[in-house]
């Protein structure tokens, strides 16, 4: 058995559909992830992208499986778990302090407020907002705003960092930026991150590994791209690297043509506690492969095979 700080096993959702039954959005999704990693899963809107994330974060619960975080399942919210969404979701009435001070407060409890200021001081300096812990959100623009977001997730030092396409709102040049600087803090810090994503280019510049989702209903994940370019890559030259190409092609061809031609054949023949790992590269991919997973919680609805 395949030994990961998060473990998806075998979850499902399903809805209720009008007129009765039910609707699959994924299906038997089996993921490890290991700690420090940078995770993007990317995929058409209506594979479950965003559910999955909800999942781990404990909002949500799946209709079948279980999602195990440092070898305890996921039973609800928790401050393990930090999100940063699409909006940045901050309370209005309270200054950049108030917002990330309010976080610190409610993970350390016993802290007095100077602690927790100290503390919250730090990450809005790493997120490059010193000088401006006293103004509100309506006195700061939308990239502002959403790395406040981001010292507010970070200050609560979770194990996990669950990004919902946090840069989609932003101007190119304030979304790149904002990248550079969730990747510069996460190398520093070794956080471990899960990021859901449409933007092929981010992930490939943020992402050590790509998992690729098919359409939904009942998607599957058919496949995880292996990030073949240096840890340590800058954004001036990703696009020169020699592979860069191998691995843009590769997903932009998935998300086109592979992820609508992808048949209920090909989800019952894909192993999907062993989803195929690959390193795009001239003039084949390379598949990689992996352990066969098995479920490690003794609560999962899962069997095994």
């Amino acid at each position: 058995m395949t030994q990961s700080f998060i473990s998806i096993e075998g979850i499902s959702k399903r809805f209720p559909a009008a007129g009765g039954g039910a609707t699959t959005v994924f299906e038997d999704l089996w993921l490890p992830m290991e700690r420090g990693a940078f995770t993007c899963i990317i995929g058409h809107s209506g594979c479950g992208k965003t559910t999955v994330l909800n999942v781990l974060a404990g909002l949500d619960r799946p209709s079948e499986g279980v999602v195990i975080v440092d070898n305890q399942a996921i039973e609800g919210p928790s401050l393990d778990r930090a999100v940063i969404f699409q909006s940045h979701a901050l309370l209005p009435w309270l200054t950049v302090m108030g917002n990330v001070a309010y976080a610190v407060s409610s993970r350390w409890r016993r802290w007095s407020r100077v602690e927790v200021e100290e503390h919250a001081r730090k990450f809005i300096a790493l997120v490059g907002l010193s000088g401006a812990e006293r103004k509100r959100p309506a006195e700061l623009s939308g990239g502002m705003k959403q790395r406040v977001g981001i010292a507010r997730a970070l200050s609560i030092e979770p194990k996990i960092l669950l990004m919902d396409e946090p840069f989609s709102a932003l101007d190119a040049l304030t979304r790149g930026t904002l990248q550079d600087e969730v990747r510069r803090i996460c190398r520093e810090t070794g956080q471990t991150v899960l990021m859901i994503t449409h933007d092929v280019d981010e992930a490939i510049y943020l992402a050590d590994r790509i998992v690729l989702m098919t359409n939904g209903p009942q998607a599957v994940m058919a496949e995880i791209v292996e990030n073949p370019l240096p840890v340590d890559r800058a954004r001036n030259d990703v696009h020169k690297h020699p592979l860069y190409y191998a691995v843009r092609n590769h997903v932009v061809d998935f998300l086109v043509t592979r992820s609508r031609s992808f048949s209920d054949a090909d989800k019952a023949a894909l192993n999907r506690r062993a989803v195929p790992v690959v390193r795009p590269g001239a003039p084949e991919p390379v598949v990689l492969g992996g352990d066969t997973l098995t479920p490690s919680w003794p609560g999962s609805r899962v069997k095994e095979a």
